[in-house]
């Protein structure tokens, strides 16, 4: 029998301190949640099926109870995940793709922000009488793509854009504050230019500190209370940053991911690379282009996580387990990869969608973990197998596969205005490639035809500024 907890001598042990009253029933379910037994007994559970284009954005609320979903097709939907029950449905008002849902904390789970291609942040009101109205909250000049909410706030959160410039919400005043711009990094001089935002996340054991990433390798760490704005370019300056070693004043690749986890450590997750997991002494400082060999060395090297390929779509990236034991991504090869944090070590390896999987999101409370990608639907993953599930027969080959695709993608040495270009043009290429392969496979399966990605999620000019407050909903 496989043990509960991988480092018991006698798995049997952690179930006689239970009964025999030595082990809290809590301290016990969280050892089991977190067991490499229950990972490999993990199997798809359900799907929430409704949606009519790609699902880009999936959460749970704070008790696990709903989970919301935002889609291609516009609009957003709570679910009653356990029951595979769809409760509200209701056009967000966007007038392009929805990248992110959130439901605020403490409001009765009737707040929900939103954030799209068309550049808006919205606001979502679900009323006594089940209706929903929605409004405009603020407009970027480019995509966006994440909103951070503050810890157990029902008011404040952030957005970031690709015009580059992160921004900061109170609900009570109804308002958005441009805080600042992000600026390359480039050695003793300060650029007038800003580079593309896709990813921002909040420290949850110190809100006041928060991370963004986007079109370069640095991660920067900004603090709300003490952020420096250049008065002529509008660009904030960091506290921190960090970044994988060899990729230090490369320009070649960029940032798709961010996550803390419960302790301050921080994911980072690179498109056509790998997933670096950063602890908080190995900051390179606001400017890490100062560094010498020597003190890299002395800060060591981040954990590296690898296999999964992440080219096409921006892949999202997580931690799983009651104390983030695990850490979870996506794939272009269509399947879910589960690491052990400590190590990097891959212990469950499976087929999450047909084509991608971009986004994975585990439940506050227990083991389970929902995922998005190309498909429509989104799936619910729980650990309901009988059986053990191995890493399949194939591992190596799948692996071997996306290593050589990252490595046979081209890398030249390009400025950050270039490789802006490159992305728009590889996007327009690879939703052709996604658009066509839907196409084949309309013929050739019985299946529900799939949505069109936004591959990269770079954008190519700024929507015109429409849309007003919306109202729709169905119940059921």
């Amino acid at each position: 029998m496989e043990g509960v907890n991988k480092n018991s001598e006698n798995g049997l042990l952690d179930f006689f301190k239970r009964e025999m009253g030595f082990c809290p029933p809590r301290t016990f379910s969280r050892r089991v949640s977190a067991s490499q037994a229950m990972i490999k007994h993990i199997d798809l559970y359900g799907k929430l099926t409704g949606h009519q284009g790609c699902v880009n954005t999936i959460e749970f609320n704070s008790t696990g109870e709903l989970l919301v979903s935002g889609s291609d097709d516009k609009r957003v939907m709570l679910w009653d995940w356990s029951m595979q029950k769809l409760k509200l449905s209701y056009s967000s008002g966007h007038l392009d793709n929805i990248f992110q849902a959130r439901i605020m904390p403490f409001t009765d789970d009737r707040i929900i922000v939103t954030s799209s291609a068309d550049c808006q942040v919205r606001l979502s009101q679900v009323l006594e009488n089940g209706r929903v109205e929605t409004k405009k909250l603020s407009k970027h000049q480019g995509r966006v793509h994440r909103l951070a909410v503050e810890p157990g706030s029902p008011y404040v959160f952030y957005s970031c854009g690709e015009d580059g410039f992160v921004q900061h919400y109170d609900l009570r005043s109804n308002s958005a504050t441009k805080l600042f711009s992000c600026s390359p990094i480039i050695e003793n001089n300060r650029s007038s230019s800003s580079i593309g935002l896709n990813a921002i996340v909040i420290d949850p054991r110190n809100p006041n500190y928060f991370a963004v990433g986007g079109a370069d390798v640095y991660a920067r760490i900004y603090d709300i209370r003490k952020y420096e704005v250049n008065a002529s370019t509008k660009a904030g300056s960091p506290v921190n940053t960090f970044c994988a070693h060899h990729l230090i004043g490369t320009h070649d690749t960029h940032i798709t991911a961010l996550a803390y986890s419960n302790t301050s450590e921080l994911l980072v997750s690179y498109n056509d690379e790998l997933i670096y997991l950063f602890q908080k002494n190995m900051g390179l400082g606001p400017n890490p282009l100062s560094l010498s060999s020597e003190d890299l060395r002395e800060l060591g090297d981040p954990q590296v996580y690898s296999g999964h390929r992440n080219s096409q779509t921006v892949k999202g990236v997580n931690f799983f387990g009651p104390n983030d034991e695990y850490v979870l991504s996506g794939s272009d090869c269509g399947h879910i990869f589960i690491w052990m944090k400590k190590g990097g070590e891959l212990v469950r390896l499976m087929v999450g969608d047909r084509h991608i999987v971009n986004q994975l999101e585990p439940h506050p409370v227990i083991p389970v973990i929902a995922s998005c990608g190309i498909e429509k639907n989104v799936k619910l993953w729980a650990p309901s197998s009988n059986d053990i599930r191995p890493l399949p027969d194939n591992v190596q080959q799948i692996m071997e596969d996306n290593k050589q695709g990252r490595e046979a993608h081209s890398r030249a040495t390009l400025t950050p205005d270039v490789i802006m270009h490159v992305l728009r043009l590889h996007r327009r290429q690879a939703r052709v490639y996604i658009e066509r392969r839907y196409n084949r496979e309309d013929i050739e399966s019985d299946e529900d035809d799939e949505g069109e990605a936004y591959v990269l999620g770079f954008s190519d000019g700024d929507p015109s500024d429409e849309g007003g407050n919306s109202r729709e909903c169905n119940i059921n």
